[in-house]
């Protein structure tokens, strides 16, 4: 195997594949990226057992052939490498070298044998959705992070498509137990959509995919059999499906009596950071007070000190005094686009739910602590 290719067309790829090569997995083969040259381009496979990536790039092949490298070293030689122009070349007892007429490495390939293939998808149920908008879609779900849990539903985002004569919507819900989110997008009603049933999809699945996605274009979502698969032109991300019931949300989601406070975004953002200064470990919560057209928020840690803040709202429903993890709070303001949001609240059993107060398309319902 011989070719040459250029530093620019590889280095963000390989950047981005470290999530999969640099995870923990029962087959060492895995922390390995595999290459093949052939014709004018070179495949580049990377894999964690549960998620693999494979993309094509333009190459001046030479010598066809196939190699499986350490990728955390291969990613380090080509990001420092001097030159735009990198030669790899295969030679004896299964050593590569890498490098041009004022550089050389030699690395130890393994072999190839060893690496796990990703499946390879044919006739997949394929819709395109704008990229940027997917990117968003996923950022949002993935604001409620992995549990420690070993539940499906906690570790993965249910995927389901809402068609009906009026609207088609793809839709993503995210919980870990204590909060959940839910993303729409509303497709054109002519958008070709194929019908399927709800999918999880893993949350670290998601995260490469995330790397992925440009600001610009589309790409093509599909699933397969237990596969969910996201493809771009010269790209493929396989992901192997989840197996669990995801739970019934549409109760959670229902604000139906709820009343609502609209405030600014950033101000609010800021007043929960201030009083989270006094959490920790064991005090992880700050109380909410809402009364007299004011919202109170305030910590008493035993062990630190307390502290107290407030705004007014415009707010005339019953007194409410709830207690909240701030930081679930934090993680939905920071995905919110908008500069005000609006918060629901029910009673002080209910979840308490924010959005975006000019864009209802996501939701985030966060359950009181109890303390």
């Amino acid at each position: 195997m011989k070719f040459t290719i250029q530093k620019r067309d590889i280095v963000d790829i390989l950047s981005k594949i470290q999530g999969l090569t640099g995870r923990k997995s029962t087959l060492a083969a895995t922390s390995n990226v595999l290459i093949k040259a052939s014709d004018a381009a070179v495949a580049i496979t990377a894999t964690d057992l549960e998620t693999g990536f494979e993309g094509i790039y333009p190459a001046a092949v030479e010598t066809p052939g196939t190699v499986l490298l350490n990728s955390k070293k291969l990613y380090e030689i080509i990001r420092d490498f001097p030159e735009e122009t990198v030669y790899v070349n295969k030679i004896e007892n299964g050593w590569i070298q890498i490098g041009n007429e004022n550089v050389d490495y030699h690395l130890l390939g393994m072999s190839c044998d060893e690496f796990p293939l990703i499946p390879k998808i044919e006739d997949a149920d394929y819709f395109s959705i704008d990229s940027r908008a997917f990117k968003s879609m996923i950022e949002k779900s993935l604001a409620i992070g992995v549990s420690d849990e070993k539940r499906a539903h906690t570790n993965g985002v249910y995927l389901e498509r809402i068609l009906t004569d009026k609207e088609k919507i793809l839709r993503m819900v995210s919980t870990d137990g204590s909060r959940l989110s839910k993303v729409d997008h509303i497709f054109d009603p002519s958008a070709p959509v194929p019908e399927g049933p709800g999918l999880i999809v893993p949350k670290k699945g998601l995260a490469e995919v995330n790397k992925f996605l440009d600001e610009k274009g589309t790409v093509q979502v599909g699933v397969k059999e237990n596969h969910f698969i996201v493809k771009k032109e010269s790209e493929i991300i396989i992901i192997r499906l989840l197996e669990g019931i995801f739970p019934k949300y549409s109760e959670i989601i229902s604000k139906e009596g709820g009343k609502t406070i609209d405030l600014n975004r950033q101000r609010f953002i800021m007043m929960l950071k201030r009083m989270s200064i006094l959490s920790s470990d064991d005090y992880k919560w700050v109380i909410f007070v809402i009364e007299n057209e004011k919202l109170a928020i305030h910590i008493t840690n035993p062990e630190i000190g307390e502290s107290r803040e407030e705004i007014a709202i415009n707010y005339s429903g019953e007194p409410m005094k709830m207690a909240f993890n701030p930081r679930f709070f934090l993680d939905t303001l920071n995905v919110i686009d908008g500069e005000d949001v609006r918060v629901t609240v029910i009673s002080q059993e209910r979840p308490c739910y924010i959005e975006d107060k000019n864009n209802p398309n996501y939701l985030s319902a966060i359950m009181p602590m109890r303390i």
